[in-house]
């Protein structure tokens, strides 16, 4: 064979191949066919409201069946991280075994194109401008690059958390002291409150701080659920100059709301919580006016600060989670946002109310309806330490069989968060409640 003809055939052989992968394309087809049978087998429902939607059993058992439910106990700690739809789990696996046989040619050529269809989505999902998003791998790595890099603070400034805020972001906090010689402040927030409350406190502090400089807010916090009113504290914190970094690691998706409901400029974000995603994708969100007080990420470049993707450096990452992110949105707009908060409020007072009434409980989380989400966590009156609360955790696990976690971090001492999902069953939350009532019996017996 001479050399015009090897030419020719590999010629041949490069466009077979193009013309393969653009067949394997991803992104054209995120609208699966389960997720297009799941929409026509839920949208006959979509002329109830979202309040009388919650207790329709019949709609949710709808949505339990897309997922597999864990055997053996009653899951009720979802707020690790979330599961996937079963539309969802099957594009991440088809995903992932494409880009596996395609592997470096797909990552180099046609990843980056994809992961901007990802972007997009989050983007109007958000309600922002796509060049205000970049994909992280969790809330976590994206809030430590804005600490890490947030600009302008110097010897005498002031930092703001509080005690409800996530334990690794506290420490950060503290960690400027010793980069920048700046004061951490740290307020308390009651364990039971409401948004009054709550406001006022953090009003408080700013009056008594005045070289405060930059703050950590949570939107729900991971300890109990409590619903923080960030938009009324950043504009509080604006008019005294003051940056408000926003966690909604554990909001978007337990709770519906576009950015701008909130007023932020900076934020963070899970999508493999609430959302659905497959695990490992996070957001982090940064306003285009306000993109300058963020250096990016040591090494990278973007003298016109107009590039927010230079404020992080994610690295080789789990492509396939990544491009799964328009399915995960798919399948949680087929459930409806607003149907979402509405069924999680109304499990979780499924127990609180009945919690609330019992002698030895102490629930922990809002007091007033703007407070509460669909999480919330209780434990026994007076018994605040952490061994105690692993024990009560270990006693609901193993005498039970409900599954809880533990949380600690709060001011107040330790509890057990209470997480339900979507597939959650009334019927479940009921077996949460008779144990919490055989527990307060039997502490009632051993004090007579």
């Amino acid at each position: 064979m001479n050399r015009k003809t090897n030419l020719k055939t590999i010629e041949i052989t490069r466009r077979t191949l193009i013309k393969g992968l653009a067949s394997a394309t991803f992104m054209p087809f995120l609208a699966t066919a389960n997720s297009q049978i799941a929409h026509e087998a839920l949208k006959t429902f979509t002329h109830i409201k979202a309040d009388e939607l919650a207790k329709n059993e019949a709609y949710w058992t709808k949505v339990s069946s897309y997922y597999d439910k864990t055997e053996g106990i009653v899951n009720l700690e979802h707020g690790y991280w979330g599961k996937m739809a079963r539309p969802v789990q099957q594009f991440y696996l088809n995903a992932t075994q494409r880009i596996n046989k395609q592997n470096s040619y797909y990552a180099r050529k046609d990843y980056q194109k994809d992961l901007q269809t990802s972007v997009g989505r989050v983007a109007q999902a958000l309600g922002v401008a796509e060049d205000e998003i970049v994909l992280t791998r969790n809330a976590t790595e994206s809030i430590q690059n804005l600490i890490r890099q947030y600009k302008g603070l110097k010897a005498g400034d002031a930092v703001l958390y509080s005690d409800i805020d996530y334990p690794t972001y506290k420490k950060n906090m503290q960690w400027l002291k010793e980069r920048y010689g700046v004061k951490p402040v740290e307020i308390q927030l009651p364990p039971r409150t409401n948004q009054k409350e709550v406001l006022s406190l953090y009003i408080k502090a700013f009056d008594a701080n005045p070289n405060l400089k930059m703050m950590i807010v949570t939107h729900v916090s991971n300890q109990h659920g409590l619903v923080i009113p960030v938009k009324k504290i950043t504009q509080e914190a604006r008019k005294r100059g003051i940056d408000v970094f926003s966690d909604n690691a554990q909001s978007w998706g337990l709770m519906d709301y576009k950015i701008g409901d909130l007023e932020i400029d900076f934020a963070v974000f899970n999508l493999h919580k609430w959302i659905g995603v497959p695990v490992g994708v996070g957001a982090l969100y940064i306003k285009k006016s306000a993109l300058h007080k963020i250096a990016p990420y040591p090494g990278e470049n973007d003298p016109d600060n107009s590039k927010i993707e230079t404020r992080v450096h994610v690295a080789t990452s789990n492509f396939a989670a990544m491009i799964s992110v328009p399915s995960g949105l798919d399948f949680h707009e087929i459930i409806g946002a607003k149907n979402k908060q509405a069924r999680l409020n109304y499990l979780r007072s499924l127990w609180v109310n009945e919690a609330e009434q019992l002698t030895h409980i102490e629930v922990l989380g809002g007091l007033d309806e703007e407070s509460k989400s669909g999480m919330a966590s209780f434990r026994i009156k007076g018994s605040t330490s952490i061994e105690e609360v692993k024990a009560l955790q270990l006693r609901l696990e193993q005498e039970f069989g409900i599954f809880t976690v533990v949380r600690k971090g709060l001011a107040s001492g330790g509890c057990v968060r209470v997480t339900p999902q979507v597939f959650t069953t009334p019927q479940e939350i009921q077996l949460m409640v008779s144990a919490l009532k055989k527990i307060d019996d039997s502490l009632a017996s051993a004090k007579a």
